[in-house]
């Protein structure tokens, strides 16, 4: 059996030097190296800047989605949208695992899994495509894919459908940072706070702030903003468009007598949200950049050209625990569970 690394750059095929993520094409032939796992998969969870856009290219055409997809993963060896960067995760059944791993890992084949990287840089083999959910931005096949050695995941808690699991845990990563970064007292602003990572970042924080603090969720719509104002997850609930910086600079000025956020979270799907994000952020603030669909470069040199001193943090999918925190979220909250197992299963 074929020695590989631990990161996965044996799989790399062009360019050479890279790792499997920022790599074009990458191997998905199934056949292990020693220190891979083989995954029947079950199920994708397509990151949401990606299946939004995915879904605008094929006009809502379901046929249209499939053949996208496919393409995608024909072309690369892996599930990486090459206009957002992202991929998302999935679920399956571990099938084998190489031997190198013996000891490391308390992984044993038959288990069911998520995997906590993101499919692009996952090598995938889609043989068929069984179902497309996207009002949830799920697609079942069959399918297989590889965990390299270095890979994170969780094994699928007996305690809750595989397919909450499956949500909760593709934006573990938010509500884990948001425990890492809100203080007791703090002004935090979720902008896409009534999606799927806003309302687990909007309960992350109002626990962390306390009755000091103040919680204000900004949605895409009014109907977003409905639902997190039905589960009390913050102070303040309005909808706005995100795209629009003046005018939310002027919102969160308003609710906030002046003072604007210590930490702002960007949970948006949609491009162009950065600046907004920028301005609603004190100087010496943090503003924690979730979604995929930032462009790093537009908030840099925006935080620049409006002499913005803020700290500014790209939203790092992994957060020690953050699966764990995840889930424990949807055992504390019966309400945000009942909500996302109508909104999720």
């Amino acid at each position: 059996m074929k020695k590989g690394c631990p990161y996965g750059t044996h799989r790399v095929i062009e360019p050479k030097g890279v790792l499997p993520q920022p790599a074009d094409k990458i191997d998905n032939t199934m056949e292990i190296y020693d220190n891979e796992v083989l995954i029947d998969v079950q199920t994708l969870n397509v990151d949401s800047a990606s299946f939004t856009q995915i879904e605008k290219q094929a006009n809502g055409d379901i046929e249209e989605i499939k053949k996208i997809m496919k393409g995608l993963v024909a072309k690369q060896g892996k599930h990486k949208n090459p206009v957002t960067g992202s991929g998302g995760m999935l679920i399956g059944t571990v099938k084998e695992i190489g031997p190198a791993l013996k000891g490391k890992t308390d992984l044993k084949v038959g288990d069911k899994i998520a995997t906590l990287v993101s499919l692009s840089l996952t090598p995938l083999v889609i043989e068929e495509i069984l179902e497309v959910r996207p009002d949830i931005d799920q697609v079942d096949i069959k399918g297989q894919a590889i965990l390299f050695e270095s890979g994170i995941y969780a094994v699928l808690p007996k305690d809750m459908p595989e397919t909450l699991a499956l949500s909760v845990l593709d934006v573990a990563g938010a509500p884990a940072q948001a425990a890492k970064l809100v203080k007791p007292g703090d002004t935090v602003v979720v902008i896409g706070g009534g999606g799927k990572s806003g309302m687990l970042c909007l309960y992350e924080a109002k626990k962390r702030a306390g009755v000091t603090g103040k919680i204000i969720c900004v949605g895409g719509s009014p109907k977003s903003t409905e639902r997190a104002k039905s589960l009390n997850l913050a102070d303040v609930y309005f909808p706005a468009d995100a795209t629009n910086a003046v005018e939310m600079y002027n919102k969160i000025m308003e609710h906030t007598d002046g003072k604007l956020a210590d930490l702002v979270i960007n949970c948006v799907n949609i491009p162009n949200t950065e600046m907004a994000s920028i301005l609603s952020c004190r100087d010496g603030g943090t503003v924690y950049f979730f979604s995929m669909a930032t462009s790093f470069t537009q908030a840099a040199l925006g935080a620049e050209g409006v002499g913005k001193d803020v700290n500014m943090i790209i939203g790092n999918g992994y957060s020690k625990g953050h699966a764990a925190i995840a889930l424990q979220l949807m055992r504390e909250s019966p309400e945000l569970r009942k909500l996302f197992e109508e909104m999720f299963c």
